[in-house]
């Protein structure tokens, strides 16, 4: 039987919660006030996926490891599927106006594009739009 979920929630720890819902805000995202506090904000990404972004102290009581240093190491990138090559570029767009730095030139496989940014806390969001067309 396969396993199958119904949402998720990507825990990701951020030095200033203030600065980085700023962030996500300038882009367009929103966020759920029921699951937000001065030690977390949950940022809605779609009905289904959020991330929850904690605080660095708040985010050490859930682990025995030390949080990534990711000016230095990436542990993950958050990839994000777009509606169309306009709105990658848009919202990346929206990313590096509102203080996120460009991580890779946008990538054109013909099939999918792509766009990467990083944002303040260092963590890697990649932006891409998969034509329906060209998927067997």
């Amino acid at each position: 039987m396969a396993v199958r979920m119904n949402q998720i929630f990507v825990n990701l720890p951020v030095k200033n919660l203030e600065t980085t819902k700023k962030f996500f805000n300038e882009i367009g995202f929103q966020f759920n006030a029921q699951f937000t506090s001065e030690d977390a904000a949950c940022l809605v990404i779609s009905e289904h996926i959020y991330a929850m972004l904690l605080t660095e102290q708040h985010f050490k009581s859930f682990i025995n490891k030390e949080i990534s240093d990711t000016s230095r190491h990436a542990e993950v990138i958050l990839a994000l599927s777009a509606e169309s090559r306009e709105q990658v570029d848009e919202i990346v767009n929206r990313a590096l106006a509102a203080g996120g730095t460009k991580y890779n030139d946008p990538v054109d496989h013909g099939f999918m594009y792509s766009w990467s940014f990083q944002e303040p806390d260092g963590h890697l969001w990649e932006v891409f739009y998969m034509d329906p067309a060209t998927i067997e």
